[in-house]
């Protein structure tokens, strides 16, 4: 049998570690601490890095730019860490917290994206049956 290659087995990884996170913290570090092998913590955190990236592109622009810059900063710590198992270990940390970031501002863009849509589907309703404070002439006191 061939084995696994190693970028499918760090996006697999990857997929498991930000499913641990919050919800089994202990697990999570348990997966980590379980990566002797510094190529390994590598890949997994390639998986980590292609899933931020990826999640980032859908993030209104300045969130999008922030995560940006989250992801040059965290690319210098990798590098600066490099041959250090345990600050790679910190790095998929940071990363992992990243990817929960990106989804918690994906979640409040979502709503209030859904928020805007509600109140323009409001408001044309309104207009068109004529009861539009808008189509209303203003009144002063």
């Amino acid at each position: 049998m061939t084995p696994p290659d190693p970028a499918t087995e760090g996006r697999r990884r990857a997929d498991e570690y930000l499913a641990l996170l919050g919800r089994d913290d202990d697990a999570a570090a348990a997966l980590l601490a379980g990566l002797a092998d510094v190529r390994d913590l590598a890949f997994l955190g390639a998986g980590l890095t292609a899933l931020a990236r990826a999640e980032a592109r859908l993030l209104p622009p300045a969130q999008r730019a922030q995560a940006n810059t989250r992801q040059v900063r965290l690319g210098e710590f990798r590098d600066s860490q490099r041959n250090d198992a345990e600050g790679l270990r910190t790095w998929l940390r940071r990363a992992g917290e990243e990817i929960a970031l990106i989804r918690s501002q994906q979640a409040v863009a979502d709503r209030v994206i859904a928020a805007d849509q509600e109140w323009t589907a409001t408001r044309a309703a309104a207009e068109a049956s004529g009861t539009s404070a808008a189509s209303s002439p203003a009144t002063s006191t």
